[in-house]
């Protein structure tokens, strides 16, 4: 079954970046979209950002578009999550999550947590001075 690991979170100054890695192990992302999710404290979850691993369709939530950027390596199976001019408003634990056979949902943008079909265990990031 497929496995999902975040790493790189941390505490950083606002205005500064962080740069998030999602490893999957124990499958393919060959026909999958990664997702990324953030839960804040005392906030619903939100969905942030997609991509489809084996094409060029990438999406994000307007509160980070321009600042948060997604990439990966397809041959080491990661998925990067590159965050810019990072505010407190970003705190909070950042999930990555796998659908496969994600057909219009990362196009169109309509995110569906529910409908993943495995999630990591979430890195924190803490912006603060």
């Amino acid at each position: 079954q497929l496995q999902l690991v975040e790493s790189g979170g941390g505490l950083v100054r606002p205005g500064g970046s962080l740069t998030l890695s999602c490893a999957a192990s124990g499958g393919t992302l060959e026909y999958s979209t990664i997702y990324w999710f953030r839960q804040a404290p005392g906030k619903e979850g939100e969905a942030l950002s997609c991509t489809k691993f084996s094409g060029t369709t990438t999406n994000y939530a307007l509160s980070v578009k321009g600042r948060f950027t997604m990439s990966k390596d397809n041959m080491q199976n990661i998925v990067y999550l590159q965050m810019t001019n990072l505010t407190p408003d970003d705190t909070g634990v950042y999930y990555c999550a796998s659908k496969a056979f994600d057909l219009v949902a990362c196009s169109n943008w309509t995110p569906n947590p529910n409908g993943m079909n495995s999630w990591g265990k979430g890195t924190l990031v803490t912006v603060s001075a």
